[in-house]
């Protein structure tokens, strides 16, 4: 008889994430040749091939694809059983801080299981831009903090979650090709500096020698998003947190991508690591 240990699925769900085997071994904590006989294991036990391999990089087959349904509950249950049975050993304060896009789009689920399961934990939950969040965890402020960040100029002991895919976007009313868009300076919808998400996105068009102008600043992303709605400017977002009734601009320039990360304290209380964990490991299932 075989069983399929979930520190395997883990795997499974981290490489048809990030479609690498060395990116799934950050994000699962394992060398690039230990993911690998991880998924080797797998399949010759199932005897099924459940990815393709090419040069360059690695995607689900039709099999994998029913795997990975299967792993994602797996997981799911088995982090539900873990938080529930170690919810009575945790309890105290934790201070958390995030980017308020973040907070909108991934915090109700993640820090509402975390509450459930561990009734005994007070949660102290600030929500503004990146630098005054670092400014307050170097002040000794936050216990963790989630940041974004260029992968290429990471924070210091910064531990990274994912990274986000950016992309151009605009009402219907701004919907053109680049070429058009940019005949004149081109009006932009951004947060104030600094802001990675700013840099990526004037940086971009400084190289391709278009000038600009910032129309609408906001901390906001809701903000933001409004502004955009209206028609006021163009705007640059994470791919997954674009509104639906926003456009996403094909054949603009690209932008590179942009690492979102968790920070912590050298020494965290057991409810601050518990917390730490938690983030990470429904990070990974994303």
């Amino acid at each position: 008889m075989h069983d399929v240990d979930t520190s395997v699925l883990r795997t499974v769900l981290a490489l048809a994430e990030t479609g690498s085997f060395s990116r799934a071994g950050v994000r699962v904590g394992r060398s690039q040749s230990a993911v690998s006989e991880q998924i080797r294991k797998l399949e010759e036990m199932f005897g099924r091939t459940f990815f393709e391999r090419t040069t360059r990089s690695v995607c689900l087959t039709t099999e994998g694809e029913h795997l990975l349904a299967h792993a994602r509950a797996m997981v799911a249950q088995a982090d539900a059983m873990l938080a529930r049975f170690r919810a009575i050993d945790i309890a105290g304060e934790v201070r958390f801080g995030s980017p308020e896009d973040f907070a909108s789009a991934y915090l109700p689920d993640i820090l509402g299981v975390f509450a459930s399961a561990h009734p005994a934990v007070e949660l102290h939950v600030t929500c503004q831009l990146t630098l005054p969040l670092v400014e307050e965890f170097e002040a000794g402020e936050q216990d963790l903090i989630i940041v974004k960040q260029d992968p290429g100029r990471r924070y210091a002991a910064s531990r990274p979650l994912w990274r986000e895919r950016l992309v151009w976007v605009a009402a219907t009313s701004l919907s053109r090709d680049f070429a058009e868009a940019t005949r004149g300076p081109l009006p932009l919808v951004l947060s104030p500096s600094p802001c990675v998400y700013r840099s990526r996105a004037t940086h971009t068009l400084e190289r391709a020698r278009v000038t600009w102008s910032g129309v609408f600043t906001s901390p906001s992303f809701a903000g933001q998003a409004a502004a955009v709605r209206a028609g006021l400017g163009y705007a640059v977002m994470p791919r997954a947190m674009v509104p639906p009734e926003l456009l996403v601009l094909p054949d603009w320039p690209d932008l590179a991508e942009v690492e979102i990360a968790l920070l912590g304290q050298a020494r965290l209380s057991p409810a601050a690591a518990a917390l730490a964990g938690f983030i990470e490991e429904r990070v990974a299932r994303r």
